[in-house]
This record gives structure tokens, sequence and C-alpha cells, in this order.
């Protein structure tokens, strides 16, 4: 008599198309001498996008990688929590549609996502129920980074060729190991740049999966929003060209997150978990 065990096989990872769309476009602008000149803007668009053939929501992007934007949504929505409950992503820029088949379905999607929580997100402007939902389950691993690290984190950040640079208006996001640029990406939203690169993240091997020892960097703000994303990634330490408000320095300080604001040269502003920052001899910590 032949026993069968139950099956511990990890499920496949999904389809994704690769439905890549121009980053940006040529257009007419007169310049302050009334000269006629062609110059860059981020192409935005929108993405609709179906969850088994129900609509989700849709987010403006630049559309450059759409499958991981929408794996990520659904990482950071807590509506799916492993990739391999996804079947695949079907992206169609014709009709500015992505198609999320699941294995077998999610429970109560209509319900968990009946509530929205208007947020200060560009591009996607809400979220579903409840941000604070499990903030206190999470666990962050033991990772510090060291001055000179951070300096070069951000040096990266400034050499790094970007849509930015040439036509404005958009928002970048990486991952780092160390000094490693893992990914950069861009978006016209702060918001769908940290969810492509969850989305990358999932589709990874488990070393690269896992947060824990990583930094993320964004040319945003960090909100509450911002910090619990990046918390629910695993990555305990956060970046920011910009500053942090009031309720997301809160939710850091609650996780033992270390995030840094204002981080430009070699300036910069750690405003909760400064035991993560190892900094250099000759400087003192003042508390």
């Amino acid at each position: 008599m032949t026993t069968h065990l139950p099956s511990t096989a990890t499920p496949p990872l999904p389809r994704l198309t690769s439905a890549q769309a121009p980053l940006a476009e040529e257009v007419d602008a007169i310049n302050e001498h009334g000269e006629l000149l062609q110059v860059p803007i981020p192409a935005e668009r929108a993405l609709t996008v179906y969850v088994d053939k129900r609509e989700l929501v849709t987010l403006m992007t630049l559309g450059a990688h759409p499958e991981w934007l929408v794996l990520g949504y659904l990482r950071n929505q807590r509506l799916v929590a492993d990739v391999g409950e996804v079947e695949s992503v079907t992206v169609d820029w014709e009709v500015g549609a992505a198609a999320v088949k699941t294995r077998r379905g999610i429970a109560n999607l209509a319900e968990r996502t009946a509530k929205r929580v208007v947020t200060t997100g560009c591009g996607q402007g809400s979220v579903f129920g409840d941000l604070m939902a499990d903030v206190d389950s999470i666990r962050l691993g033991e990772a510090t980074l060291t001055q000179q690290a951070l300096y070069g984190v951000v040096n990266v950040i400034r050499l790094q060729e970007t849509t930015y640079k040439s036509a404005g208006s958009v928002h970048g996001c990486a991952l780092f190991q160390g000094e490693e640029m893992l990914l950069f990406v861009e978006d016209v939203g702060r918001h769908n740049a940290i969810d492509t690169i969850a989305g990358w993240m999932w589709l990874q091997e488990a070393a690269v999966q896992q947060g824990r020892d990583k930094l993320f960097y964004t040319t945003g703000r960090l909100t509450s929003e911002m910090v619990i994303k990046s918390a629910q990634m695993g990555v305990p330490i956060v970046v920011s060209r910009s500053g942090i408000t009031q309720m997301g320095r809160q939710i850091a300080k609650q996780l033992g997150l270390c995030a840094i604001g204002r981080a430009i040269n070699q300036r910069f502003l750690c405003y909760s978990a400064p035991e993560r920052l190892v900094f250099d001899q000759d400087t003192n910590l003042k508390t």
C-alpha cells in the first residue's frame, strides 16, 4: 500500500507579463526667454487592478514595473499573505488594466476592502482597513548602519541616473543591502515605488525576501504609511531625503525602526532608534 504524505512543496511563483511602458514623453514648453522647447515629462497613466475579476483599485503610475507594483500593493495592503497565493498577474496597457488571478481566492475580499482610509500618498491616495492593524506584531531584526555607510547610500542615490533628473515630478525609492543598491524604482508616488520594491522582494530568493538586513531609501517624506510599509517588509532602517511626520516618528519609535531624514550630502537627522546608527569614532552622540 502506498502512503501519500501531505505535500510540503512551495507553490510556484506567479506568472507575470512584462508590460513596461515609456517613462516619459516629449512635449512642447515655453521657457523664460519665450523660446519653444521640447522637454520630457513623466508619462503618468492609470492602471486598474482586478482580483479574480473583481475591480479593486486604480493606481496612477509611470508603469515601469506594473506587475511588481500590483504584487507589492496586495502585499502591503495585507490582502495576500504569501506570493504563492497568486497564480498570475497580467497587465495590458491597451486597456490600462492588471488582472490578478489567485489560486484559491481572497477570503472576505469585499468586507476587507469596504473601508478606505484616505492617506497622504500621491498616486494612490487610500489604503484598505486599519493602518495600525497588526503593527504591534511586527518584529524587526537587529541591523545597524554605520555613519559612513549612510553617506555611501546617499552618494549612490546622488549618482543614480533618474527620470527625476531629466523630467522631474516623480519620487524615487531604493532597497539597499549595506551600500549595495539592490533595486531602484521611480514612480509618480512614493507609495507606488515602495510597493513595487515589495513586490520585487517577494519574487526573489529567501535571502533577499527577508528585509532584516536591508535599508530602504525614499526621496519622499516618511509618513505613517511609509514607515508601516517598510516595517511590513521587515526593513529596520529607512532613510529619506525629506523629513518625517509626527505619526511616522511615533510608529518608528514604537517599532524600534531607525528613521533618518533630511539626508543630503553629509547632513541628516535621526528621528528614532539612534542605537541602530553607529557613529564615527570622532562623533559624539548627545542624547
